[in-house]
């Protein structure tokens, strides 16, 4: 009966870490920087084991080593994780990769040390420097704790030459809504400031496989600030500029390069926001029509209408020279799992007027991600004059 209670307990157990292991987000991760491989000191008479010293420690000057470690975690699937990072032993150098991931609500930062040696001295992880700063609301996230304990230690490890150690800092819970960050006080894996974009994508680990889960929030609705009608539409004509729609005061934005674009995915549509330059105080577009997305597949996604504008037919904008505003196209919804993107904008139909130019477009190959990171260039900006 005692052995069949633990066994049960056994089971448990291993169920709950199983568990723990698939409720993991990565948020990003890095192939780190390469970094001179520590010379290998003799090693000592009578001992098996090879002993180097780790040069790049910055804090020897503050702190004398006061702890041995011989626990530091082996990182699993290593490979499978970073499949790019070298294992050859013979290269004078070394990589320092690291991936953050959202595990048990909290914010885990694996820092992964391949042992160039059975025995690392003077090595150094964080301490309070260790920190999560979000760069849109300023708000930093403080290093909690580490595991091994090593917080504000400068230590030894022991271990075996080729292993690749798993070290852990963990801070608070980041919020869903954080998309760029800057990482302080982890200075062996470079990470005094480096800028970060959020990823978030679900992993589910076990023994044999490493699979990536859609774990991506879709977007709420861009709201934008919507452009005052001043002429209507009477009998439009393409050839006649003077039936064409006109709007004054539209969403205006930052300048930024023309063509800009920022991505909004929801459940039922999917938005696309590009950025125009007012060349002039009063000037004509042309947009959606048959213009579409199309996935690596060849599936397309049309374009449903334009926010505010007239589809597929020619309009004015008022401004000044030198506005850039905001013209946003709908496009059927794309699935969140989607990491490239084309954009085709098909040639408009030839009309008359003096420079008169519909031109195709097609942009290969976009980052989804990366749109969807442009979205804050596309706030609201109004126009600031100095006379």
């Amino acid at each position: 009966m005692k052995r069949l209670i633990i066994l049960s307990l056994i089971a448990l157990v291993s169920i709950n870490m199983l568990a723990q292991e698939k409720d993991i987000i990565v948020l990003a991760k890095n192939n780190g920087y390469l970094i001179a491989r520590p010379p290998v000191i003799a090693t000592p008479k009578n001992k098996k084991k090879s002993i180097c010293m780790w040069t790049d420690t910055e804090k020897n000057d503050w702190y004398e080593q006061t702890l041995e470690l011989d626990n530091v975690p082996i990182a699993k699937d290593f490979e499978k994780m970073f499949p790019d990072v070298t294992n050859d032993q013979d290269l004078p150098y070394i990589q320092m990769p690291w991936m953050l991931t959202e595990e048990n609500d909290e914010t885990v930062l694996h820092c992964y040390l391949r042992m160039p040696a059975d025995v690392i001295e003077e090595f150094w992880l964080t301490d309070v420097e260790g920190g999560i700063l979000d760069k849109e609301t300023g708000i930093t996230y403080r290093a909690r704790r580490t595991e091994p304990e090593c917080y504000e230690k400068l230590f030894e490890i022991k271990g075996k030459k080729g292993d690749v150690l798993d070290f852990k800092i963990f801070f608070p819970k980041l919020p869903k809504t954080t998309n760029k960050i800057a990482i302080y006080g982890v200075p062996n894996w470079f990470l005094r400031g480096t800028e970060v974009n959020i990823n978030r994508i679900r992993v589910n680990y076990n023994f044999s496989e490493f699979e990536l889960i859609d774990d991506i929030p879709y977007d709420e609705k861009p709201q934008f600030h919507k452009p005052r009608l001043v002429v209507e539409a009477k009998n439009y004509d393409k050839d006649n500029f003077r039936t064409w729609e006109e709007y004054a005061d539209p969403h205006l934005i930052k300048p930024v390069e023309e063509g800009t674009m920022a991505m909004w995915i929801t459940p039922e549509a999917t938005y696309l926001a590009i950025a125009t330059e007012l060349n002039w105080s009063r000037e004509y577009f042309g947009r959606g029509g048959n213009t579409m997305l199309m996935d690596n597949t060849g599936h397309q996604y049309k374009c449903k209408g334009v926010i505010d504008y007239p589809n597929n037919t020619l309009f004015w904008v008022q401004g000044y020279s030198g506005d850039y505003f905001a013209i946003v196209l709908v496009f059927e919804p794309i699935p969140l799992t989607l990491e490239k993107i084309t954009y085709i904008s098909p040639e408009g139909e030839p009309f008359h007027v003096r420079n008169a130019s519909w031109e195709g477009e097609v942009r290969p190959n976009l980052n989804v991600g990366e749109l969807r990171m442009n979205q804050r260039l596309f706030d609201y900006f109004p126009r600031k004059i100095v006379k």
